[in-house]
């Protein structure tokens, strides 16, 4: 108690250091390593998920400046010469090869490790985009939080920051990784997300994790195949739905079976609806997933999707993830003392749950 107040200097330093260290990231994968080997954590399924967060720093005005106009000259109609067309080519790729990692497509991410790729976040505040639960685009000034959760006790096992205006999709696949490569201990059976992150590349790495991908289909403008459902199941002549069987693993194939409906269908002995389907899960990720999509099984496993919701709103109500405190990317540091303070208090719980048991 006799020690002074430090400075808001030697403050702003600390936080500095803090920042460009690894040391509270460091402790938090020590925390999650100690909750599994007390048992707290299994990490049988996990989800991914991203919340708003609003930034310290002022919001920049939007400048309209008057551009004088430029004299383009007249483009030529008609299909370019053989040898312009492979210069033009030629262009794109340098151009597309000197993009910075989160402006380039989400697959070129898959050759890289975790660390290759957390380099690159960008993490400076920026607008961001949404639609609410109304459908209405709300925009804010700030930072994404990306968290990987597990859903059965609510483990943040893995929290990245990154600027306001970076696709959630990109997010994926560094926490995948950084799942992966951190805690090989946990082996996760299946990987929950919204359809915000419906991209090919995201089943391919959760695949390389020996995780299943279970992610809402975004249909963006497809029309769907006059002979399968919404859920991507064949249809009987009559229309029906054939039923999800099983999953056979050595042949990755999803096994149908004719729908309930047949057993009183007036074809049912002209031999012209066939009664089992076998469809490869691999021929389109997207669409065929295991346990397949309309199932039972399927909706109950992601219906655990809400417990990353639920640790977004609790670091929000709780744990003051919505105060930042810090401009510029400093505000990591507050981002991660919100995540390590929230798995401290969960350990600590469980801890004091655990021994109350014993005692009793």
């Amino acid at each position: 108690m006799a020690d002074s107040v430090p400075s808001e200097s030697s403050y702003t330093r600390m936080i500095q250091k803090i920042h460009v260290s690894s040391a509270l990231g460091n402790i938090q994968n020590e925390l999650v390593s100690q909750a599994f080997q007390e048992g707290f954590i299994d990490g049988d399924v996990i989800a991914i998920d991203a919340t708003h967060i609003e930034a310290r720093d002022r919001k920049p005005e939007k400048k309209k400046e008057e551009e004088a106009p430029v004299e383009q000259t007249p483009k030529k109609r008609g299909r370019k010469p053989k040898a312009e067309r492979e210069k033009w080519l030629k262009e794109q790729q340098e151009l597309e090869e000197n993009r910075p990692l989160f402006e380039k497509k989400i697959e070129a991410q898959l050759p890289l490790d975790f660390k290759a790729i957390e380099q690159q976040i960008p993490q400076m505040p920026h607008w961001g985009i949404k639609k609410n639960s109304e459908g209405k685009n709300v925009f804010w000034f700030g930072f994404k939080g990306h968290l990987l959760v597990e859903c059965k006790r609510q483990y943040i096992l893995k929290s990245l920051l990154s600027s306001g205006n970076v696709n959630d999709g990109k997010m994926a696949i560094p926490l995948l990784k950084a799942l992966h490569e951190l805690h090989p201990q946990l082996k996760p059976s299946y990987s929950l997300l919204d359809a915000g992150y419906d991209y090919s590349p995201i089943y391919q790495q959760a695949k390389a994790i020996g995780s299943k991908a279970l992610i809402d289909y975004n249909s963006r403008n497809e029309e769907l195949p006059e002979d399968k459902d919404k859920y991507f199941r064949p249809k009987c002549q009559q229309g029906h739905s054939y039923r999800y069987d099983s999953y056979d693993s050595q042949y990755d194939t999803l096994k149908y079976t004719q729908p309930k409906e047949c057993k009183e269908c007036p074809l049912k002995e002209s031999n012209q609806c066939q009664k089992v389907f076998k469809v490869k899960v691999s021929s389109d990720p997207r669409k065929y997933t295991v346990p397949a999509r309309g199932s039972e099984s399927y909706f109950e496993l992601y219906k655990q999707r809400t417990a990353v919701e639920r640790v977004n709103a609790y670091l929000k109500e709780y744990f003051q993830l919505n105060n930042i405190r810090h401009r510029g990317n400093l505000a990591k540091v507050d981002f991660d003392f919100s995540i390590l303070t929230y798995t401290l208090c969960k350990l600590a719980v469980d801890r004091l749950n655990k021994s109350k048991r014993v005692a009793a």
